[in-house]
């Protein structure tokens, strides 16, 4: 009767043996140096939940920080923090004030200024030392049966000046000032060294209305020109009139300042 026993399994070859657990000490080592996705993300969490923690732990320290005191303590406290306050809000007050006061100042100075520069423009305009143009006349004067005057004609630019005249001109060249001066000359008048001939044609600035005025009444410059001198006047009013000629600036000779000017 034949032997139905199984034989017993044979061993298995090297290539089909399992492998032998990877030892404790190695998986440890792996997982700290190469530790997977997931015990990656496990770690950050610990650490933001840790950060939290101490984050809690010092908030909490400090909001403590006044749990043990007193009432009279607390009380010097808050005194003290209310005087700082106190303190800040009147240096805050005090900044503010000179604030203004530099504003002030600035606007003050700006002011002052600005009127220093008009008064020059103004002075340098009736001085006679810089181009200007306005509103005024153009008076010409022709002799015809006799020679013109010179009372005449200083008579004629007082009364211009009388009636606002800001600046005046004579044939284009010649720039009226404080200073003037007519002579009478041959073949006509001398005005500060230089001849005027006939026609005399003074240009004028101011009010065009207040100076005809100035000239036309009875007795006035024009009829004394036409009577007495024999001359023609011809007045005309216009909306603009350039007067390009200036006067030399000069220094005083002799007048000074008073003391405290």
């Amino acid at each position: 009767m034949p032997d139905l026993t199984p034989d017993p399994t044979p061993d298995p070859t090297p290539e089909h043996r399992e492998p032998d657990p990877e030892p404790q000490d190695d998986r440890l080592r792996n997982a700290i140096t190469r530790p997977s996705r997931r015990q990656a993300v496990v770690a950050v969490l610990l650490a933001v939940l840790g950060f939290a923690f101490v984050v809690q732990v010092r908030g909490t320290a400090a909001n403590d920080t006044y749990a043990g005191l007193r009432e009279r303590d607390l009380i010097q406290v808050l005194d003290g923090l209310t005087g700082t306050a106190e303190r800040a809000r009147r240096e805050v007050d005090r900044l503010d004030a000179r604030r203004e006061e530099l504003l002030d100042e600035s606007q003050a100075r700006a002011a002052a200024l600005d009127e220093a520069e008009q008064r020059v423009r103004t002075l340098n305009i009736v001085a006679g030392l810089v181009p200007v143009s306005g509103e005024g006349l153009r008076i010409t004067i022709t002799e015809s049966t006799s020679r013109v005057a010179v009372g005449s004609l200083l008579d004629t630019i007082q009364e211009l000046r009388t009636a606002g005249a800001e600046a005046m001109e004579f044939n284009d060249s010649i720039r009226l000032g404080a200073d003037s001066h007519f002579e009478d000359a041959v073949g006509g008048i001398e005005l500060d060294g230089q001849l005027l001939e006939s026609p005399y044609v003074l240009e004028v600035i101011g009010d065009r209305h207040l100076l005809q005025t100035a000239l036309a009444f009875s007795s006035g410059p024009i009829e004394t020109l036409q009577t007495e001198d024999g001359a023609t006047v011809e007045v005309e009013e216009l909306e603009t009139v350039e007067i390009t000629s200036v006067r030399e600036s000069s220094r005083p000779e002799y007048a000074e300042l008073d003391d405290g000017q």
